[in-house]
């Protein structure tokens, strides 16, 4: 598989199912990203890989000119019915993190929330990030841990697909604070770090377990190449351990999804 048919196949995988209903539950790691970085009204603000716009709109609420950019517009409908209904402008653009549709130095603030670290290439991202960054600007890159919850999500679905090429680097990388420290070598961003979590709840394991069959792009493509081949029902038997192993005495589930908060600035 060569970067142009790995790139259609994961803007497929994230147009399909109900993504904003997956956002919903960690929309308050953007929030909490642009009080980081601190945004105020009137920056040029760019949101890679920006969903719906869990990190966009908050930016646009703090008075910023927003640009949110993903590689799969389906997701743009949803992202302006709820720019609309917080009352801001976005402008949304179609575009790749790999190659961003902007010139040197064009923004004061770059943000991406469980984005960026999808695209395949890590090196070529940060730089990508880095580019756009004017002298000054902040970096803002929220990412899932390897060792936490959607770390062992992520092995659990891939345990049951075909290796990745080699030129896929696997996501979670971006939550290593050593690999996020190399991807920004010679770039001019010096970074800092953070740890925090969204807290997940759901009924049950079925309950869990059914939500991501249904919404979430990445199981949805899975069960759509192994259920006719007979495997998805051993697939969906490790989803279910993996939560079972969160499960509360009445059969609840509460647990933390662990992510890397990549603070920079540039110099």
């Amino acid at each position: 598989m060569d970067v142009a048919t790995f790139k259609h196949a994961n803007r497929t995988m994230w147009a399909a199912g109900n993504y904003d209903a997956v956002a919903e539950l960690v929309w308050s790691a953007g929030e909490l990203l642009v009080r980081r970085i601190g945004i105020e009204a009137g920056e040029d603000v760019l949101d890679v890989g920006c969903g719906t716009g869990n990190a966009t709109i908050p930016a646009a609420e703090a008075g910023a000119q927003v640009v949110g950019l993903d590689l799969t517009p389906e997701l743009f409908a949803r992202a302006r019915e709820r720019a609309d209904d917080a009352g801001v402008d976005v402008d949304w653009v179609e575009g790749d993190a790999e190659a961003l549709p902007f010139a040197d130095e064009s923004f004061d603030v770059v943000l991406s929330t469980f984005g960026c670290m999808f695209a395949p290439r890590h090196e070529v991202t940060a730089r990508e990030l880095a580019r756009v960054l004017r002298p000054g600007g902040r970096l803002g890159v929220v990412a899932w841990t390897p060792e936490g919850f959607v770390g062992d999500f992520f092995r659990s679905l891939g345990a049951h697909l075909p290796p990745p090429p080699d030129f896929a680097a696997p996501p979670t990388l971006w939550g290593d604070s050593d690999h996020a420290r190399r991807l920004f070598l010679d770039t001019g961003v010096e970074l800092e770090f953070e740890r925090d979590q969204v807290d997940f709840r759901f009924n049950s394991v079925e309950h869990a377990v059914g939500y991501y069959e249904v919404n979430f792009g990445p199981v949805i493509m899975t069960r759509e190449l192994l259920a006719p081949e007979g495997r998805w029902g051993s697939a969906r038997a490790d989803f279910s351990r993996l939560y079972e192993s969160h499960a509360e005495a009445d059969g609840s589930l509460a647990f933390p999804g662990e992510y890397l908060v990549i603070l920079g600035r540039k110099m």
